[in-house]
């Protein structure tokens, strides 16, 4: 689909007669060519399926289609309105680690620090993911880089926790504090057995008894991210997972403002 087709000339094939396709089944499809059909056609860009999901929230978080999130956002689907009232489309393309879409989201004008319910933001949710290129996409659209989580907490120290190099080192280079705190966080994670750690998580929320699985997926920045799961015949039960970077954390921490 090519730069005009996304403007959205919506007067331009419009049938006054036809009515409103569904929107939603086009946005499931990920069809790209079947959403403009439908949204010159008259359906309404902010349309909600019957739980209150917004398409866009859909096409941003369950589907990560950057290009459908355009063509709403050109029709006029509300960047912050909030799914279902309480989630917002950048919030969930940050947690799932939706570069692209985060970036059409705030060139849309999303607020990078808007918080959903329970005060969680685009910069929590990225940060404890350890997907580092939102966090620098936010970063870069205005995000304060010390703005705390809903539990308080520097997104420094949260991404020191994580493992995540990279997250430091972007935070680091748009002047977030709490480098004291992040560098005792990265310390303590050193001497720990990360798989061991989140096994012991996972059995205090959902019990012991279960199989446990635990997969090292090696990371584009050098590190790997231990991923540990509870299994009970083929269904999972719970999972977890964390990066293993706190070594780099700790020496980036230690070496002042050269990042």
């Amino acid at each position: 689909m090519n730069e005009t087709d996304e403007t959205l000339d919506m007067e331009d094939g419009h049938d006054e007669h036809e009515p409103p396709a569904d929107l939603l089944t086009a946005v499931y499809e990920s069809d790209d060519d079947a959403v403009v059909r439908q949204l010159r056609a008259g359906a309404d860009p902010e349309t909600a399926d019957e739980d209150g999901q917004t398409v866009l929230y859909l096409a941003a978080t369950l589907l990560g289609e950057p290009g459908i999130v355009r063509l709403l956002l050109a029709a006029g689907a509300r960047p912050d309105r909030l799914s279902s009232g309480t989630d917002s489309p950048l919030c969930g393309a940050a947690c799932t680690g939706r570069t692209e879409v985060v970036r059409a989201l705030l060139a849309a004008g999303a607020a990078p620090d808007l918080a959903e319910e329970g005060g969680f933001t685009a910069m929590t949710w990225a940060v404890r993911g350890g997907h580092a290129g939102v966090v620098a996409a936010l970063l870069t659209a205005g995000a304060d880089p010390d703005l705390p989580g809903p539990t308080g907490e520097p997104p420094l120290v949260a991404a020191a926790r994580r493992g995540s190099p990279s997250c430091v080192r972007a935070l680091l280079e748009h002047g977030a504090r709490a480098r004291a705190e992040a560098l005792a966080e990265a310390r303590r994670w050193l001497v720990r057995d990360v798989a061991a750690e989140l096994r012991a998580s996972l059995e205090r929320l959902h019990g012991p008894g279960h199989e446990v699985t635990v997969r090292r997926v090696p990371e584009e920045d050098g590190g790997t991210t231990v991923v540990v799961e509870l299994r009970s015949g083929d269904r999972t039960v719970a999972g977890d997972d964390l990066q293993t970077g706190h070594a780099e954390i700790v020496a980036l921490l230690e070496g002042g403002t050269d990042v």
